[in-house]
Formats: structure tokens, C-alpha cells, sequence
């Protein structure tokens, strides 16, 4: 039994899978950490940076997230548009960490910034066709940064994106981690497989609500509303990073009236107060929906979950 147990350890000792590391992974935001998860789904677990609820635009960390960025060996992260504050702790903590920022990947779909007080965005285009920054107008360089908010970060809210950020995580793993890519790899096209489905379901669930009329506490879901076809009438306010002004809100109730709308969607992480100021004595359906995941647990599933919940909420404000 002995000789047994002690061949058993050599065995493991000399395996190569015993003494393979797998990579140490951090991630921005837990729509970009369910992703990874998926990824690597049997291998390890990416450490989530920023925490759920937490607004992405500005964020102190806590001494295990520093800790984590520290001991990173790659840093997937959506854009520096979207985590401004990050781009100085990656440099001071994680300098000798690669770095991935998923919105500037090849084929990721890049949408521009909406702007003014009382944006139309029924003007936008269907962008199915568009596979590349080029199609939006983008070319993404080193000078990008410069500009405050010159593309919508939000790039996560339309799955085709993550269809395409999938198979950059699984070939950056791949390339740190050699043993463990034929796992990457196949988690990677089972993932898309299930989005792809996704799509064709929140698709079919969302086609009676073309014509609905809603405004959103912050301009966060132009990428879920080309890819679905739903467009938002307004925004309370432009970006979360930012409060409204008098004249916005005044504009905005004017709008309501003028447009017809009939819902009003306020986010977890944010004071509903102002919701009321909007909605008034209008009778006006209010509900909760969330771009980041803020109460969903963290993993492999929240990604899927909040697409579903995001169909849900705007099914929630049909009124036939």
C-alpha cells in the first residue's frame, strides 16, 4: 500500500499538470468577470476589481482589490472611457501585467457618445451589419483618450461584442497559459453558442416593444437597444459620472409629455428621488434596470442573467 501511495505522488509530482500555473486574472466590471469566468471555467477564477453596485467612473479600492491588480498576470478591462481612475493604479500596480481593454479589440461594435439635452435616438442606425471600428468612424489609437467620452463605453450591453471579446480572452489566456488552451478554447465556443441562442431569445421576447416609449435614469443602453431594437426617448442624466441641470430635467418633462411616455427606469445604485421629480403626477409606470449586474452574484452566469433582466424589466412597462 505504501509503495503504492508513494508511486501515486510521483506520478502527480512529475504530472505536468501538477506543476502548471494557471495565470492570475483581474477584471473591471463583473459583466467583463462573467465572461472571463466562462472562459475559464474548470481552470481558475478571475478576481472582480470593482465592486457590484459600485459606479465604474470613479472607484476606491479596497487593500485586497489593490492587492489583486498587484498580483495580476493579465487585466481584462472594457475601456479607460469608461474606468478613467484605473488607468493610474494599473500603472503604479500592475506595470508588469498585460492588459486587455476590450473596446479597442478588433471587430468589437463602437457606437458614439450620445449627446444634448433632448438626444433622438430613433435618428441611429441599425448597426447589425457593422463588425469593426472603422464602420462607426473609429480608428482607435493612442490619441483616443484625449477625448471626454468621444465613443459610449457600454460596449458590453450588446452581446455581439462579448461574442467577440470571448475569443480575445480565450486566445490572451491561451498564449500566457499553453497547457490549459484546448479548455479555454472550448469554453469560448460554448459561450458563444449560448449568446448567440440569447440574442435570438431576448430578440423575440423584446419584438412587441419596438414602439415603446421609456427614459432611463442614464444614457447607458444605446448598444442593448441597436442590437434589440428598442429605443429610450431620454435620459435623466447624460452619464452616471454626471448630475443633471435644471434646464435638462425641465426639457425632459416636456419631452415626456410630447413623446407619450409611459415608463420611467430608475438603476439600482442610484437615488430614486429624482425619479419623482420627473414622474411627478403623470401617471407613469416606474421600474428598475440594471446595465452592470448590481444585484446579481458575481460568476460565470451574471452576463446571460442580465441581458435577461434587462428584457424582463422592459417587458415589466407593456401596457397592452
Amino acid at each position: 500500500m505504501k509503495i503504492r501511495f508513494a508511486a501515486a505522488l510521483a506520478t502527480i509530482a512529475f504530472s505536468p499538470a501538477a506543476w502548471a500555473k494557471s495565470p492570475m486574472v483581474a477584471t473591471d466590471i463583473s459583466p467583463v468577470h462573467s465572461l472571463v469566468a466562462q472562459v475559464m471555467d474548470g481552470v481558475s477564477t478571475p478576481t472582480l476589481i470593482i465592486d457590484p453596485g459600485a459606479s465604474p467612473h470613479g472607484y476606491a479600492l479596497r487593500p485586497s482589490q489593490a492587492q489583486a491588480l498587484e498580483k495580476a498576470d493579465i487585466v481584462f478591462r472594457t475601456s479607460d472611457e469608461l474606468t478613467p481612475w484605473l488607468i493610474d493604479s494599473l500603472a503604479t500596480l500592475s506595470g508588469s501585467a498585460q492588459q486587455v481593454e476590450l473596446m479597442q479589440v478588433e471587430g468589437t461594435i463602437v457606437l458614439e457618445q450620445r449627446t444634448g439635452d433632448n438626444f433622438d435616438p430613433h435618428t441611429h442606425d441599425d448597426h447589425d451589419d457593422h463588425s469593426d471600428h472603422d464602420d462607426h468612424g473609429h480608428e482607435h489609437d493612442e490619441h483616443d483618450h484625449d477625448h471626454d467620452h468621444a465613443y459610449d463605453p457600454h460596449g458590453w450591453l450588446d452581446p455581439k461584442n462579448a461574442i467577440v471579446w470571448l475569443d480575445t480572452i480565450a486566445a490572451e489566456l491561451s498564449a500566457l497559459d499553453p497547457d490549459n488552451a484546448t479548455t479555454y478554447a472550448a469554453n469560448a465556443a460554448k459561450s458563444k453558442a449560448e449568446l448567440n441562442a440569447l440574442i435570438e431569445e431576448v430578440s423575440n421576447a423584446l419584438a412587441p416593444l419596438h414602439d415603446l416609449r421609456f427614459v432611463v435614469f442614464h444614457d447607458a443602453y444605446q448598444y442593448f437597444e441597436s442590437r434589440f431594437g428598442v429605443t429610450t426617448t431620454g435620459a435623466i442624466s447624460m452619464s452616471d459620472a454626471k448630475d443633471p441641470g435644471p434646464a435638462h430635467l425641465a426639457a425632459l418633462r416636456d419631452r415626456i409629455t410630447e413623446m407619450g411616455v409611459t415608463c420611467l427606469f430608475t438603476e439600482p445604485q442610484f437615488n430614486p428621488a429624482m425619479i419623482d421629480t420627473i414622474r411627478g403626477q403623470r401617471d407613469l409606470q416606474v421600474a428598475v434596470i440594471d446595465p452592470l449586474g448590481a444585484t446579481l452574484q458575481p460568476g460565470a452566469t451574471l452576463y446571460s442573467q442580465l441581458l435577461r433582466d434587462m428584457a424582463q424589466a422592459l417587458q415589466s412597462c407593456r401596457t397592452d
